[in-house]
């Protein structure tokens, strides 16, 4: 069975999921209360048995979608299996009970991005000082170095004062202007 039989079938056995095909890629996308199953479905009965990551982005202000890369090893086959959920409260079930592997990025993604993992079995901040408050990766997270100081683009061509100019540097070997002479005809500078 090929990487896009293997969707196909996936998709087929879940209901309300879909399959769509990108740059070669399959991905089936599962509602949200059909998560846990298709990654189930998909390393039990399609023989995608590696996590190879988890991840999610914020397609719009109301919903994050989460992303979740399967291999099958032999031969080596690749899965997207993805879904979307709301992102106020966004919450997801865990996939640590089906892919162990899951643990460490399900943390990343609640604590990037704000969402609930529910049955997870640590859910602990990963990467995050402890007391730091909202979702870097989130877009409405203001960055504090945007908020002490102005972006730089924000300014037009001119407007910054007068343009420095850097001094030129010539790659290793090269002499300086002026000191470079053709070699005679035995090969030594003159």
């Amino acid at each position: 069975m090929t990487g896009h039989e293997r969707a196909e079938a996936l998709a087929a056995a879940l209901p309300g999921a879909s399959l769509t095909t990108s740059f070669g890629e399959a991905t089936v996308d599962v509602p949200a209360d059909a998560w846990r199953d298709a990654l189930r479905l998909a390393r039990d009965d399609h023989r995608l048995g590696y996590l190879d990551w988890l991840s999610a982005y914020e397609d719009t202000d109301a919903v994050l979608v989460v992303v979740c890369h399967l291999v099958a090893l032999e031969p080596v086959e690749h899965l997207l299996v993805r879904t979307r959920v709301d992102a106020v409260p966004p919450s997801l079930p865990s996939a640590v009970a089906v892919f162990r592997g899951a643990d460490w990025h399900e943390r990343e993604a609640a604590e990037m991005f704000g969402l609930t993992f529910t049955g997870h079995p640590a859910p602990g901040p990963l990467l995050l000082p402890a007391g730091f408050e909202g979702h870097p990766l989130r877009k409405g997270f203001v960055l504090a170095a945007r908020a002490a100081r102005p972006w730089p683009g924000a300014k037009e061509p001119g407007e910054s004062g007068p343009a420095v100019r850097r001094r030129r540097t010539l790659p290793p070997g090269v002499p300086a202007a002026g000191r470079w002479r053709p070699a005679d005809q035995d090969g030594e500078q003159p």
